[in-house]
């Protein structure tokens, strides 16, 4: 039984199936499905999703990292409101995205920051999204005195960083592109121990070979826990009752819950 700890079930590309994606899902064994915001325009959705599926959906409540802009304090607003008011499993996603634009730095760092004293306040885990920005995001992670709760999801690092990363407190989200060719993560992920690792899929983004460049759904999950399972030289059950493991402790469910 696996976890997936990052989909976004709720976007667009989901409008026409997504019940029957989450059937798929479920049959294929994945048992939960954790929902990541991007910001205030989704929450309607993410909230219609959790309430359909109330034993295997949960939400977070976050500002994706490329929609801090021009009135960015309102989205963080709205963030603060739904972690005062409503059930959210972790903050999330936030980061730092540095790809396409370096216009809204300082803003991202200072959304960034903000959220994550939040998930101390609330005692939540938070996911962070990190693109071509690692040490702007490490900057930001040090500020902070102790360890950290969270996961940097669709971790693509180096082993370095990587290590980095667990000495701060934080797992590292594996999806499809430990199956890419050029993903460079199989060459080193076996170095680290399943104790750190959380499985994922970033749905509908990212889908693992052979699906790679079309819709992923967590139902390609298993495509993950098998490649990994042959890097670790391990079954697949085991990668999902370790990965599972992890997920329970980072998010804090109990056992009846997983």
């Amino acid at each position: 039984m696996f976890v997936d700890t990052h989909t976004h079930l709720y976007v667009p590309e989901f409008d026409d199936d997504v019940a029957q994606v989450i059937e798929r899902g479920l049959t294929a064994g994945v048992q939960r499905f954790i929902l990541p915001a991007i910001d205030s325009t989704y929450t309607q959705r993410m909230r219609q999703l959790e309430k359909a599926y109330p034993f295997c959906v949960s939400v977070m409540a976050g500002l994706h990292p490329t929609h801090v802009g021009p009135g960015f304090e309102q989205e963080l607003t709205h963030v603060h409101h739904q972690l005062s008011t409503e059930k959210c499993i972790a903050v999330g996603e936030i980061g730092i995205d540095l790809y396409w634009d370096k216009t809204y730095l300082r803003e991202q760092k200072e959304a960034f920051a903000r959220q994550i004293q939040w998930a101390r306040d609330f005692n939540l885990p938070f996911a962070i999204h990190c693109r071509q920005a690692f040490d702007e995001v490490f900057d930001v992670l040090t500020s902070f005195d102790g360890l950290h709760r969270g996961v940097f999801h669709c971790f693509t690092g180096d082993f370095s960083q990587a290590q980095r990363a667990i000495s701060l407190g934080l797992y590292l989200g594996i999806g499809g592109v430990v199956t890419f060719k050029n993903g460079q993560i199989d060459q080193w992920i076996n170095q680290i121990p399943l104790e750190h690792v959380l499985l994922e899929t970033d749905a509908p983004y990212l889908a693992p070979a052979p699906h790679r460049g079309k819709r992923n759904e967590p139902e390609f999950l298993t495509l993950v826990v098998a490649k990994l399972a042959a890097l670790y030289g391990v079954s697949e059950q085991e990668i999902g009752q370790v990965t599972s493991a992890n997920a329970k402790t980072l998010f804090n469910w109990s056992d009846e819950t997983l």
